[in-house]
């Protein structure tokens, strides 16, 4: 299913141009305008999923198996000392295109302009309480 004010969508049904560097029945893979890093890539369905939280779990699997490959291209050709590779599910996560996808992001060194984060709460939380809640 295409959804006619999607972004995405209209790049996978060809509506949209964009630097496709992937496609098979399931999936398309184009170069993210941004370029947060140089080779940044955006792998998505072609059916139209608002997240990873809604989409087919087969759909999230082929879609991060060709992540996977892209990934090891990416970090290949450009020399690339790492790679992030990602989703964001929902505006509190950063999710700014409603449409699931996947950011293959090489990184270069730390010193590469993209600052991804992890702030240490573990002082403020209760392990155990949040253990406890997730397997009532």
């Amino acid at each position: 299913m295409i959804m006619a004010d999607c972004i995405f969508c209209k790049i996978a049904d060809k509506e949209i141009p964009g630097k496709i560097i992937h496609e098979d029945d399931l999936c398309i893979a184009f170069l993210d305008l941004s370029q947060a890093t140089v080779g940044h890539t955006l792998v998505i369905p072609k059916k139209h999923y608002d997240s990873m939280l809604t989409a087919d779990p087969e759909i999230i699997a082929h879609v991060f198996k060709v992540a996977q490959v892209l990934a090891n291209r990416i970090k290949e050709r450009f020399n690339a000392s790492g790679c992030n590779v990602l989703t964001n599910a929902g505006e509190a996560a950063g999710q700014t295109v409603h449409h699931f996808h996947v950011h293959v992001i090489p990184r270069y060194d730390e010193n590469d302009g993209l600052k991804i984060s992890f702030v240490d709460h573990s002082k403020d939380v209760d392990l155990d309480n949040i253990y406890q809640s997730l397997m009532k």
